[in-house]
């Protein structure tokens, strides 16, 4: 019996060894992988974009010697921006001071950090490059990978993110430091064995060149530049699946595809109602995190809808992973 009973505190041992000695290696490869430097492209553009002829006409001028019109045109097109497309506020909180991304041990804690002027800002004297790495790349300003999801943000213009800059910059200064964002044990081990992957790693290409303009609202190709923003969750074929990084609560995406258990047989009517109320045509209700993409599919317009529509409806059918 004392043979039986050292024999299996032996194994004891050495499972719980091995374990510890496991979980310090994901733990350094975690940290290597977030500690990476990463090198990417040096872009500029103007913040704001200069002021159209439509700009000029909606204002009522024929000029706009003083910038006025230009930024006050940006601030309108960034907020739309940010209320109906890009979501920001989920990450950065509602005043953009800062934000809960993902609180869930032992996944880990990411956190927005803050975009207002205020004490704490991770934005202050940030150029044209250093947003673009930031929002683009999923970068630091250290080079270092962050925790912004830029994977959804590949196909935002140069425009879009001037626009976005101004209506950001013309908002409250918040005074609030945001601590680092943290990996859990959990988080830590899937890093590290890849079946999680740094925001900056998910980009295969940190030197491509970016829309200047967004697609006009007329062009096919707007509805495709609406959908890169859903990939993140539902996956670059829009079939839906597990959330890569996601609450471990959430569900798997849904499939937006035209297959049979995706959306086969649905109507524009029946897609727009169930973005802007968040029920399906059968009566059951959306859950988190579509939940939290409400107020912003509320916001979008018809056009923008009718777009994203047309898109997602014209593609091939694919099973759900």
């Amino acid at each position: 019996m004392k043979t039986l009973l050292l024999l299996l505190g032996v194994v004891v041992a050495v499972l719980v060894a091995g374990a510890a000695a496991f979980y310090l290696w994901a733990s350094h490869e975690a940290d290597r992988q977030l500690t990476s430097v990463v090198d990417t492209h040096v872009v500029t553009f103007p913040m704001p974009f200069p002021a159209s002829a439509e700009d000029l006409a909606a204002a009522g001028v024929t000029a706009d010697p003083d910038g006025r019109v230009a930024l006050d045109r940006a601030r309108e097109r960034g907020r739309h921006l940010v209320s109906a497309r890009y979501a920001c506020a989920d990450c950065h909180g509602a005043n953009y001071g800062g934000g809960v991304m993902l609180d869930a041990f032992p996944m880990g804690r990411l956190l927005g950090p803050n975009l207002t002027t205020g004490r704490g800002s991770v934005v202050a004297g940030f150029t044209a490059a250093d947003w673009d790495r930031a929002v683009r790349h999923g970068v630091r300003h250290d080079g270092r990978s962050s925790a912004m999801p830029a994977q959804d943000f590949q196909q935002m213009s140069d425009q879009e993110l001037s626009d976005i800059v101004a209506y950001i910059q013309s908002l409250p200064p918040v005074d609030n430091e945001v601590p680092p964002s943290s990996y859990g044990p959990l988080g830590q081990v899937l890093l590290a064995t890849h079946q999680l992957t740094p925001a900056a790693d998910m980009i295969a290409d940190h030197h491509h060149a970016h829309l200047v303009e967004p697609p006009p609202v007329s062009d096919p190709a707007f509805g495709a530049h609406l959908a890169a923003t859903c990939m993140g969750c539902h996956g670059a074929e829009l079939a839906g699946g597990p959330i890569q990084g996601g609450d471990p609560s959430w569900p798997p995406a849904a499939n937006l595809t035209p297959y049979a258990d995706g959306l086969a047989g649905w109507t524009y009517e029946q897609f727009a109602s169930t973005l802007r109320t968040g029920t399906r045509p059968d009566g059951t209700a959306l859950r988190a995190p579509m939940t939290l993409v409400m107020p912003y599919s509320t916001a979008m317009t018809d056009d923008e809808m009718h777009a994203l529509w047309a898109y997602v409806a014209s593609r091939p059918a694919v099973a759900t992973p």
